[in-house]
């Protein structure tokens, strides 16, 4: 028994040392390969960053959102008789959405019409009396102070029986409901998630440069991410007085909505300002960034070496990025050929 026991940890130990090995091998043979691109001279096209005219077109993404949305609660209580929408309807303000049983409110209604009726005619009888001094002040007072609480009780009784009709508070369509026939509902109770998307808000964020060149009423070419061929008519109608924590301001653009309702609320956008005047901007072709324009870095050459170096992209044009910090005025950086190198690569121009 004590010899089995030895040779299967004997196995187990050869098989462990036999993984570590074939892993150190991979290793060295990754370490290899990149030690050998480091080692070979990659031929690459050089550029430096340049100062040049710059608009201050810009533009900015965001998120359409609906311009009103809501959901619609119960303000009253009982048992759901008629459920006339459904997700996914159109609704005009108004229109009648659930009806609720409604006896018990009927018989208070009638009730407090009754009460209202026969405090009415008590006060009339009172006056009369008073004109005689049959009946004190006090008594009269009463009798006029009972017709105003059955009043407002009957008042209270309409409007109860009223909310029994659940009507949509706007216009729009039912995005989500909530209940069914024979639901019981009470005070407060979710019905519906009502959106109207005949307009839409495009929430977007700018820099406090930015924000200066925009003004409410303002103008603005919008195109949604899942057609970049159509555009829209936007108009600013929002601007943050504040700046959020990471120094941007939320701008609101609100954009009409084609016939049919094509862009729905969630979309991604692009607000494009068109600023007639120019600045100064460091640029750099476009080619030349690496990992893209939302994580951008560049190749800077030193030495013949190609060093990987993160940078803040400003405004982007069709082939010229802005470069907010990173580089410098002079600095050698790859243009091309960037596919083949790694960070400490080494380089020859061509």
């Amino acid at each position: 028994m004590k010899k089995l026991i030895y040779i299967l940890l004997a196995v187990i130990v050869a098989g462990g040392i036999y993984y570590k090995l074939t892993t150190n091998k991979k290793e060295l043979a990754a370490k290899a390969a990149v030690s050998e691109i480091k080692s070979t001279a990659i031929s690459v096209a050089i550029t430096e960053p340049k100062v040049g005219r710059l608009d201050k077109s810009f533009t900015a993404q965001g998120n359409f959102a609906p311009q009103n949305s809501l959901t619609l609660l119960s303000e009253t209580s009982g048992q759901v008789l008629k459920v006339l929408k459904r997700k996914g309807d159109k609704v005009r303000a108004g229109e009648l959405l659930v009806q609720v049983e409604a006896n018990t409110m009927s018989a208070d209604l009638a009730t407090a019409q009754a009460n209202f009726e026969k405090a009415k005619r008590d006060l009339g009888r009172f006056e009369n009396l008073a004109s005689g001094e049959a009946i004190t002040k006090r008594q009269l007072e009463d009798a006029r102070l009972n017709v105003k609480v059955t009043e407002a009780q009957l008042v209270a009784a309409r409007q109860r029986l009223n909310k029994t009709r659940i009507t949509a508070p706007i216009s729009g369509e039912i995005n989500e409901i909530y209940i069914e026939v024979g639901s019981f509902l009470n005070m407060g109770t979710k019905l519906y998630d009502i959106v109207n998307v005949d307009k839409l808000k495009l929430k977007i964020q700018v820099d406090e440069s930015q924000v200066l060149l925009i003004n409410e009423g303002q103008k603005v070419t919008v195109k949604a991410d899942v057609d970049a061929t159509k555009n829209y008519e936007g108009t600013v109608t929002a601007i943050a007085a504040q700046a959020t924590n990471a120094l941007k301001y939320d701008v609101e653009i609100e954009v009409k909505n084609p016939e049919k309702n094509s862009l729905r609320a969630g979309m991604y956008g692009t607000a494009n300002f068109q600023i007639a005047e120019q600045r100064d901007a460091l640029l750099i072709p476009r080619e030349a960034i690496v990992g893209g324009i939302q994580d951008p870095a560049v190749f800077v050459v030193e030495n013949g070496v190609a060093k990987l170096k993160k940078v803040k992209a400003g405004t982007v044009t069709q082939d010229q990025v802005e470069i907010v910090e990173g580089v410098k005025p002079g600095e050698k950086i790859v243009r091309s050929g960037q596919i083949n190198l790694v960070d400490g690569a080494k380089v020859q121009a061509i």
